[in-house]
């Protein structure tokens, strides 16, 4: 019995830490800027699934109105855009969000709208995942055995085979010297678009409250064993819920020192530091936009702050 219960500690450790980090997120002051940040990691995430290497930061500068898209300038040497990426892995969780998360999403879409965006940078993109995309959003909201990790990595390796391995077609192509050759199909990836749902899947076998969209937790190639992978995305709980409740306890400390920005009661000196929690180096433009003031008073605040 002691090999058992060792085996099982990690699993244990990792749900313990996941019941904790969704409980304090549902009385938190400071939950919707936890939830806000937790959006970006996702994002970036499931960017380095998609094959576009990124990082919060580069998400922060586009938000913030510094730079385009990361890599927009790349074009076809990346497989799918970021902004497709962004668009749809907001998109995975807007169907079952909570009035915090809403409100969160709401402000999001204020700083950067990713519908327009995505129109504007992935139109291609959407096209050729959007099938994928919204045949594995219904197989998120069927109905789970049970509340467990298993049963989510059970119903991830069934979406992987369906999503992932689409047909696709040779190409025959003739050479100058008349040799016929066929060329395999490129393949794209599409394992990101399963793992945009992972912090849905969560919430909808009833592991979680909240949808939590830091919680991704698939590699870039999942195993095809559900044993094999439901290790993995233990391995990975337990690493992101430990992250989760570092970067909860910083914006809490953070945002005390946030409440304590000198202003008056009508000022929005106090919520612009609390935006600034998220994204973080917002440009008077964002600001003025954000909080619907002139140009001057957005440059004020950002000095205030400063």
């Amino acid at each position: 019995m002691a090999p058992s219960s060792s085996s099982n500690a990690p699993c244990e450790q990792a749900m313990l830490l996941l019941g904790r980090l969704d409980g304090r997120l549902q009385n938190s002051p400071w939950a919707d800027i936890w939830l806000a940040r937790a959006r970006l990691q996702g994002a970036a995430q499931l960017a380095g699934l998609a094959g576009v290497p990124i990082d919060v930061r580069h998400l922060q500068d586009w938000i913030c109105g510094r730079t385009p898209p990361p890599r927009a300038s790349e074009g076809l040497n990346d497989p799918v855009s970021v902004a497709a990426v962004f668009h749809l892995a907001i998109e995975a969780g807007v169907a079952n969000t909570g009035p915090l998360a809403r409100a969160t999403l709401n402000v999001l879409r204020t700083v950067l709208d990713d519908r327009s965006e995505a129109e504007v940078w992935a139109g291609s993109d959407l096209a050729y995942f959007g099938p994928a995309w919204r045949q594995a959003r219904i197989e998120v909201q069927a109905p789970y055995p049970s509340p467990s990790l298993r049963s989510v990595a059970d119903r991830i390796a069934a979406m992987l085979k369906t999503v992932v391995d689409a047909d696709q077609s040779a190409v025959d192509v003739t050479a100058i010297d008349g040799r016929t050759l066929t060329l395999e199909p490129r393949v794209r990836d599409r394992a990101w678009l399963v793992a945009s749902h992972v912090p849905a899947m969560l919430h909808h076998a009833g592991l979680t409250l909240g949808t939590l969209p830091s919680l991704i937790l698939l590699p870039k190639f999942p195993p095809p064993e559900v044993g094999e992978l439901t290790d993995v995305m233990m391995r990975s709980l337990l690493a992101t819920c430990q992250s989760g409740l570092k970067d909860l306890d910083w914006i809490e400390r953070q945002g005390s020192k946030a409440l304590a920005v000198s202003a008056t009661r009508r000022s929005r000196a106090p919520l612009l530091a609390r935006l600034a929690l998220a994204y973080p180096g917002l440009r008077p433009s964002a600001v003025a936009r954000l909080l619907e003031v002139t140009p001057q008073g957005a440059r004020k605040l950002v000095a205030k702050l400063a």
